[in-house]
């Protein structure tokens, strides 16, 4: 830190670095790092592309800073002396560049997304044994609202013993990954090369967290089923845009993957992955226990003695009920600005990277480490594999090398105690 500010260099600068190239009013984690404290500031910026280094340098001037530091490579941000990295580039080298950060003692925030490769996990969590150097995984839907309801629920015994989770990935992703072609995004040649759960860490992540995984439970099993690829080829077809230059492209991907997963304490998780069709937007957080259940879909809360009649009138009755049980949210939604809430993601882009900063500034564990990034990562090779043969059950491998049965929990947020 130079002045007492941390000195951050930002790797990758699309939609999700600098909100390259977005209208959608979205500003990106160098909007959300630009807002989030007066004590950080971005000194060097890399991308490929001059134009998108161009844009994020305007906006790190218009906030109030110095030019930073341009760079096409990232071996120049390692070098640059920075506090922290923060790498949001195509999925294909998150895993390089944290290694190559890490192994300079350079505190890494990585971007999620899944990796095709178990070889590449284990390189992560060797790198940080060998180097004591923390990697920070951003799964910034563990910092939702929804789902830190839901955590609090669990550690408050709300919902009793927990036998079953499920979560979703559903998102209209077809002009992204079509617009690839333009943008250089890298969905494009995901969905022409691989058929998996590809993206797997926004619904899984905070399930894993109230599971305690990898602190005391662990995955064990896991097997993925994958529709026909359809909605891609349909898309193209009838969009003017891309209906001529994309006529002959191939899509592995099928239109849905379903995975299950078996946990070693005996809980078992569903997930879904479907971007390639028309529908909305939705994470679909589902928690069942021995003595309540919580889905985010309806904003439901159901308990035991809560005077509830599943066949009366279900839905009106269960809708929105989660607003009774606001006084278990973290402190850091009971404080959330409107400012902050509109930052990005609902807000949960801002408490991440305020939870980030202050880890590093103040030298304490990240929440969300190394161990807990390649267990969630790994559900992509895991589910590429068992696709492949057949949809077979395929092991899960324990990254903490036997370290789970001893490990306390770290939750994102410090819960309320009722």
């Amino acid at each position: 830190m130079k002045n007492g500010k941390l000195e951050i260099g930002v790797i990758g600068l699309g939609q999700r670095g600098a909100a390259y190239g977005m209208t959608d009013g979205s500003i990106g984690l160098l909007g959300n790092i630009l807002n989030n404290s007066s004590d950080v500031v971005v000194t060097v910026v890399c991308d490929r592309f001059q134009e998108r280094l161009d844009f994020a340098s305007k906006r790190i001037v218009d906030h109030g800073h110095d030019m930073p530091i341009q760079t096409t490579d990232y071996k120049e941000v390692i070098k640059a002396g920075v506090d922290a990295i923060i790498i949001s580039t195509s999925w294909d080298m998150h895993v390089k560049v944290a290694l190559e950060g890490m192994e300079a003692g350079i505190p890494v925030a990585m971007e999620v997304g899944g990796t095709h490769n178990i070889d590449d996990c284990w390189k992560l969590v060797d790198c940080h044994e060998r180097t004591g150097t923390q990697i920070f995984f951003m799964e910034n839907c563990c910092y939702y609202k929804d789902e830190a309801l839901a955590t609090s629920l669990v550690r408050n015994g709300v919902l009793g013993d927990i036998s079953y989770c499920q979560g979703s990935y559903c998102h209209d992703l077809r002009e992204e990954i079509a617009g690839g072609i333009d943008t250089h995004h890298y969905r494009l040649k995901e969905y022409m090369e691989h058929n998996c759960e590809n993206y797997p860490t926004h619904e899984l992540g905070p399930i894993a967290k109230l599971l305690d995984i990898t602190s005391g439970n662990r995955f064990t099993k896991l097997v993925s089923m994958s529709s026909k690829a359809q909605g891609m080829k349909h898309y193209i077809a009838n969009n003017p845009k891309y209906s001529e230059r994309l006529k002959d492209a191939e899509f592995k991907q099928g239109d849905i993957t379903t995975t299950m997963i078996q946990c070693e304490r005996g809980e078992t998780i569903f997930l879904k992955l479907d971007t390639t069709l028309p529908r909305m937007c939705e994470r679909g957080l589902t928690v069942s226990g021995t003595k309540g259940f919580f889905c985010q879909t309806t904003q439901s809360v159901v308990v035991d003695g809560d005077g509830f009649n599943h066949e009366l009138d279900p839905y009106k009755k269960t809708f929105n009920s989660a607003e009774n049980y606001t006084e278990y949210l973290p402190d850091g939604w009971k404080n959330i600005t409107q400012e902050q809430l509109k930052s990005g993601h609902g807000g949960m882009d801002y408490l991440m990277l305020k939870n980030f900063f202050d880890c590093v500034k103040n030298n304490k564990p990240f929440p969300i480490d190394v161990y807990d990034a390649v267990t969630w990562m790994s559900v992509t090779a895991l589910s590429e594999l068992s696709i492949a043969q057949g949809s077979m059950p395929v092991d899960c491998p324990d990254f903490t090398r036997g370290k789970y049965k001893i490990r306390k929990t770290v939750d994102v947020f410090e819960f309320p105690k009722l």
